[in-house]
């Protein structure tokens, strides 16, 4: 009888939890290969990949009974990179490998004995150097990302008969030469610029602000007036990421499995356009098994883009209420519960009523009942929570084909990027000023309490949207290089919750 262990991760969520893989051999007439610790399918399936891959490698297969255990045995194992683990269990307890003790292994296994890649291994890599792990035995297409953990080594290995020479000779290895950035570059705006844009210019104003703040937006108006080509340049004036928050964006990517092979950090921030006929499940993370990371978790740091909003269904929508104020996402199931985060920047664009043409100098063919209709499937609730309503009428012809000297995506970065050094030394974006620091981050003079009453009087303003107009002035005042709200930031940020109260009134 042999007894080997080595080491692997499963990935719930976006964190990895370790594996130990235990592998005992013992004499049997059936050479029976059972594996335990509830397995899912495609991990009961391994036995005959595994078997195959250690023929075809020179390794033979031994001929005895095994059986593979899965611990912690309470937890359900997914996907096939416990392939190149349990091959290499097998292998040591057949006494061709001796110690493996300090390695993670991860990789899926051809029929040929070959190394290829799975989903989640920066997780793993994460979870391997916070447990002590210090070598990473991965895949060639994951070793990029895996290389991004610092106080890890990371080996590449194509083969299994790789990973054995690995093992028995490390001295003649060297891990993957991956240096951390500290910081990530500016993406390059140049081919989707603001200047593109045609007049607009309170629209353009509103997703400066929006992204000085992280504030979420809501478009308003009729079709071809732009809305769409300012929410894809939108990404062009917010700050690079942070290490930090390329680590945590990346993270999420490979779980989803959206990780370009052989790719290390993302550089960008995530710009998710989901089409209207998106499920709940698409939007916020679901499926069977363990669940996998929506649209709004695959956005995290960046912009989330709802085009066409009342199309969407209206469940779907106000699922979107708990992910917006809390930033994260929470899938309870039966056997488990994860949480996926979700910082987004919500834009969100509609046309005014179905025909597009309410509101403008075009005839509208809706009635007042249809109009109610489509824009009632957007609550008030998710309303609520979105800071800036912002109008994006047709243009007029001149400004159509007139000059349009306003400033480029760079410029309006620049802005930004200073507004936003000012928040993070405080701690936080304006978006998320905590309530018990509102009253001392966006303390008002009289003529600010004036306006500011006037507003929540006449435009019936809930506590949240009191609170969302003075964290917009903060933001406000912050481009403005100013140390406190003035009635004119505040006059601003009230503008920008008027539209609701127009259209769904």
């Amino acid at each position: 009888m042999a007894l080997f262990t080595t080491r692997s991760a499963a990935v719930y969520g976006i964190e990895a939890h370790l594996i130990d893989v235990e592998v005992d051999m013992y004499p049997g007439a059936n050479r029976d290969f059972v594996t335990v610790g509830m397995p899912d399918t495609a991990v009961r399936e391994s036995r005959e990949r595994i078997k195959s891959a250690l023929l075809n490698s020179g390794f033979g297969y031994p001929n005895k009974s095994v059986t593979i255990n899965l611990a912690p045995a309470n937890v359900r194992k997914e996907g096939a990179g416990f392939d190149l683990p349990m091959s290499l269990g097998i292998l040591g307890a057949m006494g061709v490998i001796s110690n493996a003790d300090e390695y993670l292994f991860v990789g899926e296994l051809s029929l040929d004995g070959g190394v290829r890649p799975v989903r989640g291994v920066l997780s793993m890599a994460v979870a391997a150097g916070r447990r002590g792990i210090r070598n990473l035995i991965v895949p060639p297409d994951n070793a990029a990302e895996a290389a991004m953990v610092e106080g890890v080594r990371v080996f590449a290995v194509r083969h299994l008969a790789e990973a054995v020479s690995l093992l028995q000779k490390p001295e003649q290895f060297k891990p993957i030469d991956a240096s951390v950035p500290t910081a990530q570059p500016i993406p390059d705006g140049s081919t989707l610029d603001f200047r593109d844009v045609r007049g607009q210019t309170t629209a353009k104003r509103a997703l400066e602000v929006a992204a000085a703040g992280a504030h979420n937006v809501l478009m308003i108006g009729p079709p071809g007036s732009g809305k769409t080509m300012l929410a894809k340049r939108f990404p062009g004036i917010l700050p690079p990421l942070t290490f930090a928050e390329a680590l945590e964006t990346t993270q999420i990517h490979s779980v989803a499995g959206l990780l370009p092979k052989g790719a290390g950090l993302m550089r960008e921030r995530p710009f998710r356009a989901p089409h209207h006929s998106i499920s709940d499940a698409g939007l916020l993370g679901g499926g069977s098994g363990t669940p996998r990371p929506g649209e709004v978790s695959l956005a995290h740091h960046g912009v989330l883009f709802l085009d066409e909003l009342p199309e969407f269904a209206r469940n779907v929508l106000e699922m979107l209420r708990q992910p917006l104020e809390e930033r994260s996402v929470t899938l309870a199931r039966s056997t488990m519960t994860l949480s996926f985060p979700a910082s987004v920047i919500l834009l969100a664009s509609l046309n005014p009523c179905p025909c597009g043409n309410f509101g403008s100098d075009r005839e509208c063919r809706c009635t007042g009942g249809i109009i109610q209709r489509y824009l009632g499937k957007i609550s008030g609730p998710l309303l609520d929570r979105i800071d800036l309503h912002i109008e994006v009428p047709a243009l007029p012809y001149p400004e159509l084909r007139g000059k349009d000297n306003c400033a480029s995506s760079a410029e309006i970065r620049e802005r930004v990027v200073g507004a936003r050094a000012v928040q993070q030394q405080r701690g936080w974006y304006n978006a998320y000023i905590p309530v018990r620091q509102l009253r001392k981050l966006c303390a008002l003079d009289e003529a600010g309490e004036r306006i500011l009453e006037m507003a929540v009087r006449r435009m019936g303003l809930s506590a949240r949207a009191h609170d969302r107009i003075l964290k917009v002035a903060r933001t406000i005042a912050d481009l403005d290089s100013a140390e406190h709200v003035t009635a004119k930031h505040l006059a601003e940020a009230v503008q920008y919750r008027s539209l609701d109260r127009v259209y769904w009134q």
